[in-house]
């Protein structure tokens, strides 16, 4: 690890985390898109990709969104009215109330999801090359895969994963 950090290790910084800002405001407006808002997204989703036998429990959902007890119980509250999850008792534990996604739940992630899967893919390649560089000995040198990235959809194609300074601000999406 680097004692002092360079001025390029903080333009790579910045860089990477204007790329993941970028991808999260994306993700919010597919959210948005699909009639949820992100917090009821990012709930389907540590609903259904929740490790165990049984739903999770309101504590795992605190847990995996980062949230307080009281505002996990608001968000399942909402989510709930909107038919998205159902609270199920469990049969074990009383006082325990596990979560699953109704029908519409599971079909709104479904296709959000998919979308989220496909963008990862071709943003993947832009963030192992930020990675590379990052664990370089910063020698000021750009790995050139940082600056455009070839995407698989159509032959030829270049879409920035984050807007450097010698590059226009056109592109919103990477």
């Amino acid at each position: 690890m680097r004692s002092v950090p360079t001025d390029t290790d903080y333009a790579y910084l910045l860089e990477l985390r204007t790329g993941l800002r970028r991808f999260l405001r994306w993700s919010e407006e597919q959210a948005k898109a699909a009639g949820l808002t992100a917090a009821q997204h990012q709930l389907l989703l540590a609903i259904r990709g929740h490790r165990g036998s049984e739903g999770p429990a309101i504590n795992d959902i605190a847990d995996h969104l980062l949230l307080r007890h009281h505002s996990a119980v608001e968000l399942v509250d909402r989510a709930e009215a909107a038919g998205l999850v159902r609270r199920c008792a469990d049969p074990d534990r009383y006082r325990v109330v596990r979560l699953t996604l109704t029908p519409k739940g599971a079909d709104t992630l479904q296709r959000l999801a998919a979308q989220h899967l496909d963008e990862l893919a071709h943003l993947a390649p832009a963030m192992e090359a930020l990675w590379y560089v990052l664990e370089q000995a910063g020698d000021g040198e750009r790995h050139p895969a940082a600056r455009t990235i070839p995407t698989t959809r159509h032959e030829g194609e270049h879409r920035p994963f984050a807007v450097v300074p010698s590059q226009a601000a056109g592109d919103q999406r990477g």
